[in-house]
């Protein structure tokens, strides 16, 4: 039975908005008087940039002082995320630190960041969760903060050619306990139905959002595009429903303030599946300023559940415009499955390393940093995983649930077996130097920034480490700088090149 039955019905009192528009015009219907005008002086104003930070290499609170007195930054809270600012000063662009480069933040418009902080993370542990349109990987990296690493973020996109940036993304972030997948997210609900404790769907748009930036810059859209857009993200929303569990919930999220991409999918999911199986929660206590969803585009009236929705006109935060739901799945919908791709796991290459393996190289980092790699990967309930010389942690969550299932990443790189022996990898260093208790090679402030340039260091004493020791390099404020390999009179940087 169909959930509601006001598709369709006419909306009395305002004449229809000119959808077909360009820029805020197009918006006025909406808004009274006052708001309008806020919003238009909003959209003059400089969109501040912003960041999140990660909790998984830093105490993000004594970070955020450090790089205030460093970079001297003035910033001011993201209000819906703990780990968001904004920043209203800095002398150089924040992406041209090291801290970025090694994945301590992530820069991202502070409306993006409101998606995953909607799930309620407090009633569920090591989730099983599907990233259903992933790509860049923002908001994946958020969903693996939140998790604490723990579980699986399956990080899918269907555009193949996007899936290698995301990669990088979620290697830099740290992310141990992710996989990427490229396969049509409308496929998920019936390959895995009921399965995933939480589905984030921050849909494929037309990106109208008011804010016309280098990643998301605003054109032009026939109402034939988007009509075919709002199908689409319709199908999608669909298959994230029928893919999360009974008692799970689903995030539905668009960058576009187009209402037939917004409330009008919503409100399709409404009308599909039975009264009772679905309710879109209400949001807004978490939000300081309200922004409720519409009432109505100006042709159809929409269920009211559908205002319990979050619409981020630019004025109400200083953001880019930004829409998002909460949607909990109160009972099964019986769907069927199909049965989904399959490769099995030993066609890729990898092979378990064995209990002696793991022993020995175990110690050795215990011998030479005084790191605890078993201690990781029971907390992390990681496995480690070899392909040639190539050592990898995959987790157990995916190995048991979707083994077969086909990848394009899985994990973390651990390091590789070299003729000079075994080489941890400089994702891995990043993400767990704090638990490396020895190893540590201190240089001097004044030859900071040609090691930050990619310089190797000539003239330096060994350290006490032999030649040929791998070592973590830190300044005299114990901040990390990467990987460095101790020679005579030198410390070669092996800093990645894209870091430099």
């Amino acid at each position: 039975m169909s959930r509601r039955k006001n598709k369709g019905q006419s909306s009395p009192g305002k004449p229809e908005p000119k959808i077909g528009a360009d820029g805020p015009e197009k918006y006025r219907f909406f808004l009274s008087g006052e708001e309008f005008a806020r919003l238009e002086a909003a959209l003059q104003k400089r969109l501040e940039p912003a960041f999140r930070i990660n909790p998984l290499k830093v105490v993000p609170q004594l970070a955020l002082e450090d790089w205030q007195a460093r970079y001297a930054w003035q910033v001011h809270p993201v209000p819906f995320c703990d780990t968001g600012w904004w920043v209203s000063h800095s002398p150089a662009p924040i992406s041209q630190t090291i801290e970025h480069r090694l994945g301590l933040y992530y820069i991202q418009d502070a409306a993006s960041m409101l998606p995953v902080e909607l799930f309620d993370w407090q009633t569920v542990k090591k989730p099983l969760i599907l990233d259903m349109a992933a790509s860049p990987g923002g908001k994946t990296t958020h969903l693996v903060s939140k998790t604490g690493d723990q579980g699986l973020v399956m990080a899918n996109d269907s555009s193949h050619s996007r899936v290698t940036a995301m990669r990088l993304v979620l290697q830099t972030w740290g992310a141990a306990s992710s996989v990427v997948t490229s396969f049509p997210g409308e496929k998920f609900g019936d390959w895995f139905p009921e399965t995933f404790d939480r589905v984030l769907l921050d849909a494929p748009c037309s990106m109208h959002n008011l804010r016309s930036t280098d990643s998301h810059p605003v054109r032009p859209i026939s109402e034939k595009e988007r009509a075919s857009l709002a199908v689409r993200q319709a199908h999608l929303l669909a298959s994230a429903f029928m893919a999360v569990k009974p008692g799970g919930q689903v995030v539905y999220s668009t960058c576009t303030l187009a209402p037939d991409e917004d409330e009008g999918v919503l409100q399709a999911l409404l009308d599909r599946f039975p009264s009772g199986t679905v309710t879109i929660e209400n949001v807004h206590r978490r939000l300081p300023v309200p922004a409720p969803a519409l009432a109505s585009d100006g042709k159809v009236i929409y269920d009211p559940e559908v205002q319990h929705a979050a619409r981020l006109w630019p004025h109400l935060y200083d953001t880019s415009g930004f829409f998002a739901a909460l949607i909990t799945k109160l009972d099964s919908v019986g769907v069927g499955s199909q049965s989904s791709p399959s490769r099995p796991l030993e066609k890729t290459g990898l092979e378990r390393l064995s209990v002696r393996e793991e022993n020995q190289l175990g110690q050795q980092l215990i011998d030479q940093f005084g790191y605890d790699l078993s201690a990781t990967l029971e907390m992390l309930d990681l496995s480690l995983w070899k392909r040639g010389g190539v050592i990898f942690s995959i987790a157990n969550p995916f190995l048991e649930r979707f083994r077969d299932f086909p990848f394009e990443a899985a994990g973390l790189l651990l390091g590789e077996q070299t003729p000079q022996g075994f080489q941890l990898s400089h994702e891995w260093v990043a993400r767990f130097s704090m638990h490396f208790k020895q190893g540590r090679y201190c240089i001097s402030e004044e030859i900071v920034p040609a090691w930050l340039r990619g310089e190797d260091i000539h003239d330096l004493p060994t350290g006490g480490f032999p030649a040929g020791s791998l070592v973590i390099v830190v300044d005299s404020q114990d901040r990390l700088l990467g990987r460095g390999k101790v020679q005579t009179r030198r410390l070669k940087n092996l800093l990645p090149r894209r870091l430099v």
